[in-house]
């Protein structure tokens, strides 16, 4: 497997466009890092490991029911139109929440039912999320691995600014915080200027706009064998671990020593996000899950129960693992689908690739009561190791060339 450095001048990816889709990217994830240490701590303090599984669960779930509609609607009427009204829908919930933590202790229905008015905006915003890095960026790979190390700062930051709130303020003040990142980022989409002209109003139904998607989404073995892995990777690995990582984390070191695990994973996908940039692999997507085999660090150090810095440490590795393999698939997806498909054929790979994550919250709960978390997080471990050897031994996966910019 052959790969180049990019020399290339960064300057050229700061347009003015770029800059603002960076803006509204950065505001956001700040926000959504927070929200897994408020949701962790704030509804596990209330509801338990099986109340937060479910809030989870029924944001996941409306988001896999309906991105594939949101891909729908990004290519019919514009990404940017979707995303701007997503944000607008989840200032709302988040707003609705700080207001009821503000205020005591928010009944666990209206936890669901904003999870769930939150998850189906969200299904709206993110097929745009991928489908807008190729209009505002000349080089997707540079972008995504841009985007990514601010991903990773805001995982880093976001967390320790979450757990440092929750212990002076509590859980009402990070859902306002969160409310107003994402004012932010509709403001700054908003404010983007040269994206392509509308194509005007589409004969075609909804109907067929879906069935042409899933036909260039099968079509891709690449793409649709990665997914069917993934499934597996969110029941047994992504699904369970936020719920049990702050059960066991939370309780055996405390919430601060959470917010800094969360934070080593933010270094390590900075880590990750760099070197990504930089190396240009001839077959990504078989380099990317070389690198995965670092994440199976995360589960396992979690599992182990070591000292705080070896536990830090693992998430580091595992961070940065991530962020490669995320970098790859990102920007084989943008480059090698056609970009008047790119929105829905985005929105089938996400609903694919979160449909097992969304099962796995919801059986967390009730199956840790029968399984210890240790022996789940074990479990989560070695599916992690089968998932790398999965995607490697899949020819159309491990022979994917990569485009030039």
């Amino acid at each position: 497997m052959t790969a180049v450095l990019d020399r290339a001048p960064a300057a050229t990816l700061w347009t003015r466009d770029f800059t603002l889709y960076f803006g509204a990217r950065v505001v956001s994830l700040l926000g959504d890092a927070m929200m897994p240490v408020a949701a962790a701590l704030a509804v596990g303090a209330l509801y338990g490991v099986s109340g937060v599984g479910y809030v989870l669960a029924v944001w996941t779930a409306p988001f896999v029911l309906f991105i594939v509609f949101g891909g729908v609607f990004a290519d019919r009427i514009g990404a940017r139109a979707m995303m701007v009204g997503a944000d607008v829908v989840r200032t709302v919930t988040q707003g609705v929440l700080a207001v009821a933590f503000l205020t005591g202790a928010p009944p666990l229905w209206l936890l669901l039912v904003t999870s769930v008015l939150a998850g189906s905006a969200a299904a709206m915003f993110q097929p745009g999320v991928n489908g807008m890095v190729p209009l505002v960026a000349t080089d997707p790979q540079r972008a995504n691995g841009t985007l990514k190390i601010a991903d990773a700062v805001t995982q880093l930051g976001g967390p320790v600014l979450a757990g440092l709130l929750m212990a002076a303020t509590g859980a009402g003040t990070v859902y306002a915080v969160d409310a107003a990142t994402f004012l932010v980022s509709g403001v700054c989409l908003a404010l983007i200027r040269h994206l392509p002209a509308s194509v005007g109003k589409s004969t075609s139904t909804v109907l067929r706009d879906l069935r042409c998607g899933w036909w260039e989404f099968r079509t891709r073995t690449w793409m649709w064998s990665v997914i069917l892995i993934w499934v597996c990777f969110g029941l047994f690995v992504f699904g369970p671990y936020i719920p049990l990582a702050s059960q066991l984390v939370g309780g055996r070191l405390g919430a601060t020593a959470y917010g800094w695990t969360m934070a080593g994973l933010g270094t390590g996908t900075v880590v990750g996000g760099l070197v990504a940039i930089r190396f240009r692999p001839s077959r990504p997507l078989a380099a990317g899950a070389v690198a995965l085999t670092g994440f199976a660090a995360i589960p396992l150090s979690v599992a182990l129960e070591p000292a705080l810095p070896v536990l830090v440490l693992g998430h580091v590795v595992g961070g940065a693992a991530w962020a490669f393999w995320s970098v790859m698939w990102s920007t084989s997806v943008q480059t090698l689908v056609p970009p008047a498909v790119l929105n829905r054929v985005t929105a089938y790979e996400v609903a694919g690739s979160v449909s097992g994550m969304a099962l796995g919250q919801a059986l967390v709960g009730p199956v840790s009561t029968v399984v210890a978390p240790r022996d789940l997080l074990v479990v989560a471990t070695v599916v992690a190791l089968g998932v790398v050897a999965a995607l490697l031994l899949v020819r159309p996966i491990r022979d994917l060339r990569r485009v030039g910019p």
